[in-house]
C-alpha cells in the first residue's frame, strides 16, 4: 500500500472515531431531553383538571427539594438567569415576595417577566376585568379570558408557565383601608402600576411609610418612542403629566419630596384623552364606572410602551433582589458645548493653581462622563440633598471640576464637580481634614470614584 494511501485511511479512521464520539454525545443530549420533554410533558398532563382536561390546576407544583433550584427542572428553565446572575444571586431572587398592583398593559409584562425570572412568591392585586380591548397591550390574556378578572387570568396562565412559584391573586382595589391586607408579609418590592391619581398616591405614601422598596409607573399612554423611556427618582421625571401631578400631591398630602423609583418616558404625549360618548343619550360617565371616581375617558394606548415599561420595571427589580449593582442613567440635560465650558474651565484652574494644565488627563468626552454619569450634574456636595429636582440643570454657570486628591493627576477617577464656592473650600483643605470631619462625605466621594477606576480599568 502506497504512502498516500496509507494517510488517507489514517484520516479515515480518526474521522470515524471522531464521528463515533460526536454521535455518542449527541445521543446523550437527545436522551436527557427526551427525559426532559417527558417528565414535563406528564407535568404538564398531571395539572389538567380531571373534567374532560378542559381546564387547569392553578395549585403551585411541588417541589422534593427544600432548595427550588436542586430540582432538574426549575434549575434548567432558569438555567440563563443562573448563568447570567451566579447560582446565590439567582436564589436571592427565587426566594423573593413581590407584590404587583395593576395588571394592565404595564403590570402583567412586569407581573411575567417577574415570575419568568424565577420570583418564589407573587402578590397579583386588581379589581378590573380582562376587555376585548385590552387585548393590544395584556402580556397573557386571550380571547378566552375577556371578562375574568385580571388577577385570576394571570395566575391561570402564571401556573403553566412556572407552577412552582406561590402565586396570590387578589380580584381587589387598593385603598388606604385594605393597606395591612396588601402590604403585609415583608415584601422585597412592591411595584405600583396603577393608572389612578388617588390611589397611586395613597399606595406610594403608605409603602414609604412602611419603609417598603417600591418602584412606580408612570404615565405610558399616548407615547410612542421607546428610546426615551428613563427610569430616575420621582423629582426627575419630565413632559409626564401623571409624574407632575403624583409628585404635587405626595408633597402637598404626605410630605413626601422623592426617594421614588419611576418608569417614565421624556416624550410628550402624543394625544389626549378621547371624550366619553354614550351608546343612549340617557347614559352618562358615571354609567360607566366600574370603581367611583376612576375615569371612564380612553387614553390611546400604543400596546408596546406600556409593555416595555413593564419589561422595564421587572429587570430593574430583579437586579436589585439579586443585588446586581448597576447606574441608572441621569437625567442631565447638558449639552456638549456646557461639558467643553466645563473642561475649559478645569483647564484655566490648574494653570492658576498647579502652574500649568499639563496633568489634566481628560477631554471634553470625558468630562462629559465625570459630570453625567459620575456626579449626575449637579455638585458633589448636593448628591443628598432633597432639592434635586427638574430645575436642576438650567445652566452649569456655578460648577467647575477640581482634583479631589491633589498629588494625583486630573483624571476620570480624581475629579469631583463643585460650585465655586466649594471648589475654594476644598483648595485650601486637605483629604486627612475632609476624612476626619466629614467621614460620610469622603466615604460617599471615595466610593463614586472607584467606579470610575472600576469602568475605565485604572
Amino acid at each position: 500500500m502506497g504512502e498516500r494511501a496509507k494517510q488517507w485511511l489514517l484520516v479515515a479512521g480518526a474521522g470515524a472515531a471522531v464521528g463515533a464520539l460526536s454521535t455518542a454525545a449527541v445521543i446523550r443530549i437527545l436522551s436527557r431531553s427526551k427525559r426532559r420533554e417527558g417528565y414535563v410533558r406528564s407535568l404538564l398532563e398531571s395539572n389538567r383538571v380531571a373534567s374532560g382536561g378542559a381546564g387547569w390546576n392553578v395549585g403551585t407544583r411541588v417541589v422534593a427539594t427544600s432548595d427550588i433550584l436542586d430540582d432538574e427542572v426549575v434549575s434548567e428553565q432558569l438555567t440563563r438567569n443562573i448563568q447570567f446572575f451566579g447560582m446565590e444571586s439567582q436564589k436571592k431572587v427565587t426566594e423573593s415576595f413581590v407584590i404587583i398592583i395593576g395588571l394592565g398593559g404595564v403590570g402583567s409584562h412586569a407581573a411575567s417577566m417577574l415570575l419568568r425570572s424565577g420570583v418564589g412568591r407573587l402578590l397579583l392585586v386588581d379589581f378590573d376585568q380582562v376587555s376585548l380591548s385590552s387585548l393590544n397591550r395584556h402580556a397573557v390574556a386571550t380571547r378566552d379570558d375577556v371578562g375574568t378578572p385580571k388577577a385570576l387570568c394571570l395566575k391561570k396562565h402564571f401556573s403553566m408557565i412556572y407552577p412552582e412559584c406561590q402565586i396570590e391573586a387578589k380580584v381587589q382595589l387598593y385603598d388606604p383601608s385594605c393597606e395591612d391586607e396588601i402590604l403585609s408579609g415583608q415584601p422585597d418590592f412592591v411595584l405600583d402600576c396603577i393608572d389612578n391619581i388617588d390611589t397611586k398616591v395613597a399606595l406610594l405614601a403608605a409603602c414609604v411609610r412602611r419603609g417598603l422598596r417600591v418602584f412606580s409607573a408612570m404615565g405610558a399612554g399616548a407615547r410612542a418612542d421607546p428610546t426615551r423611556i428613563r427610569v430616575a427618582d420621582l423629582r426627575e421625571s419630565t413632559n409626564d403629566p401623571l409624574s407632575r401631578a403624583v409628585r404635587y400631591r405626595l408633597k402637598k398630602d404626605h410630605g413626601i419630596e422623592g426617594g421614588i423609583p419611576v418608569v417614565f418616558s421624556l416624550e410628550k404625549p402624543k394625544a389626549k384623552l378621547l371624550p366619553f360618548q354614550a351608546s343612549k343619550e340617557e347614559e352618562t360617565p358615571s354609567d360607566y364606572q366600574i370603581v367611583p371616581g376612576f375615569r371612564v375617558r380612553i387614553i390611546p394606548v400604543l400596546g408596546t410602551i406600556p409593555a416595555i415599561f413593564g419589561q422595564v420595571m421587572a429587570s430593574y427589580v430583579v437586579t436589585q433582589l439579586a443585588k446586581l449593582d448597576f447606574q441608572t442613567e441621569p437625567i442631565v440635560n447638558l449639552d456638549l458645548d456646557h461639558y467643553r465650558i466645563l473642561h475649559h474651565r478645569l483647564l484655566e484652574h490648574e494653570e492658576l493653581i498647579y502652574g500649568s494644565a499639563e496633568q489634566v488627563l481628560v477631554d471634553a468626552e470625558e468630562v462629559m462622563y465625570v459630570v453625567k454619569e459620575l456626579w449626575r450634574g449637579r455638585s458633589a456636595r448636593d448628591q443628598n440633598l432633597k432639592d434635586t429636582g427638574r430645575k436642576m440643570w438650567r445652566s452649569v454657570n456655578e460648577l467647575m471640576l477640581v482634583r479631589w486628591d491633589k498629588s494625583k493627576p486630573a483624571g476620570v477617577s480624581n475629579l469631583i464637580l463643585l460650585k465655586f464656592n466649594e471648589a475654594d473650600a476644598h483648595e485650601s483643605t486637605t483629604l486627612d481634614q475632609i476624612k476626619e470631619e466629614e467621614p460620610e462625605f469622603y466615604k460617599m466621594v471615595s466610593r463614586v470614584l472607584k467606579r470610575a477606576e472600576t469602568e475605565f480599568a485604572l
